[in-house]
């Protein structure tokens, strides 16, 4: 097994170009993300942009996974200016395949619960294929409760169609 030094720290400017290539490749690695292979490309002006705007609007967030110096997974939760959603953000995470099962979701997913609770955050939300067992039973162990089901939301490569599963975690305060 190759030896993880993996660490978890907050999106930089330095890391929009490794984001922007570990976009294209997590979206071709697996079925579970919204997007195939090259579809909805952000360049790294783009993540600059994002990284920008997530370092100044207090609900939003990005994180980043490195091994040593490569960027092999981030996180992102991105919050409501409209006064009737601003206590809630939306949650997503993408990581390199070949690091699966090192517990990098894991860890971000703490690293988000813990800074949601800092910033008074009361709801997080995601969406995940209905498919994707491992990360519903890690979401759940979080506490996060299923809320809904898109129903044949995701047509995949097999040519069927796949239902989306709604979830979210409500603060304890």
């Amino acid at each position: 097994m190759i030896q993880r030094d993996s660490t978890i720290r907050e999106a930089e400017l330095k890391d929009a170009e490794a984001l922007a290539r570990l976009r294209v490749k997590t979206d071709g690695e697996t079925e579970y993300m919204d997007r195939e292979e090259g579809e909805g490309c952000l360049y790294p002006k783009d993540f600059e942009d994002l990284i920008l705007k997530d370092r100044k609007e207090m609900t939003n967030l990005c994180l980043v996974a490195c091994d040593k110096e490569k960027v092999i997974g981030y996180c992102r939760c991105e919050g409501n200016n409209l006064k009737r959603l601003s206590h809630q953000v939306t949650f997503g995470i993408a990581i390199l395949k070949e690091y699966w099962g090192c517990g990098l979701g894991r860890q971000m997913l703490e690293r988000v619960i813990s800074w949601s609770e800092n910033q008074g955050i009361h709801k997080i939300n995601l969406s995940v294929l209905a498919s994707n067992d491992r990360a519903i039973r890690l979401y759940e162990k979080y506490g996060f409760k299923t809320e809904g089901c898109l129903k044949d939301d995701k047509k995949l490569s097999d040519g069927k169609y796949h239902d989306t599963i709604l979830m979210a975690r409500l603060s304890n305060k």
